[in-house]
């Protein structure tokens, strides 16, 4: 028996849900290559020597250095410190604490020095957080994100007496105790994507193959009552 019209609507509205479903299940795939070449050029960028700051860096240079170890020395400025609101660690809400630090150039670079615990997830009494003046600082290099202006250099450079790297370092921890928690090294993972496409593709073939023992059955149930009203 050869299919009719709403068997024929029935496979077209499956081939295109199919179709859809491999669609999405491609561009998870897409998305994880992306996750493993981003994820092996930070791994790259860890395995870096540490590099020195002295002085003021320019963009260029602030870029070269994302996810690079680096060192420095200076005093810190806490007069202008910022908290960066809305920083959860380990489900429990907090604020990561952003410190000038004067280099000895005169210039100045941003620490994210680590986590504070905060009910409300924006307001801390800073003064009980300082850790000394000059200090010495293991980090990681960042690009301060755009459009933050409590930690955007760019948009906090008129209130501090120095030019301002655009750059943030991530203070590592040291094995010093410390009432700031510092932040652990982000574990690179390749993420959910992987899952998603084999959900995704499942659909596919769930959706055809189901759609296929439907037809297949409607003919059996067709042909044993050949006195029933034909379809379409």
């Amino acid at each position: 028996m050869r299919p009719r019209g709403k068997d024929w609507a029935l496979i077209a509205i499956a081939i295109a849900f199919a179709s859809l479903c491999a669609r999405l299940g491609i561009w998870q795939l897409d998305r994880l290559g992306q996750r493993r070449a981003r994820n092996a050029i930070v791994a790259a960028s860890r395995s870096q020597p540490a590099v020195a700051i002295a002085r003021a860096v320019t963009a260029a240079e602030a870029e070269s250095l994302r996810d690079r170890p680096v060192t420095t020395q200076g005093v810190f400025d806490y007069a202008h410190e910022r908290v960066w609101p809305g920083r959860s660690y380990e489900g429990t809400p907090g604020v990561a604490i952003v410190t000038p630090l004067r280099l000895p150039d005169g210039s100045f670079v941003f620490v994210d020095r680590g986590w504070v615990s905060s009910p409300d997830g924006m307001h801390i009494e800073l003064r009980n957080y300082h850790e000394g003046d000059t200090v010495s600082i293991i980090g990681v290099g960042q690009v301060p994100p755009r459009g933050r202006g409590d930690v955007d250099p760019a948009r906090l450079r008129d209130s501090l007496a120095g030019p301002v790297a655009p750059l943030v370092i991530r203070q590592l921890p040291d094995g010093g105790l410390s009432s700031v928690r510092r932040w652990p090294e982000p574990k690179l993972t390749n993420g959910p994507h992987l899952g998603y496409a084999i959900q995704w593709f499942s659909f596919a073939v769930i959706t055809l193959v189901g759609t296929t023992l439907l037809l297949r059955t409607a003919r059996k149930n067709a042909a044993a009552n050949p006195g029933a009203s034909p379809r379409g």
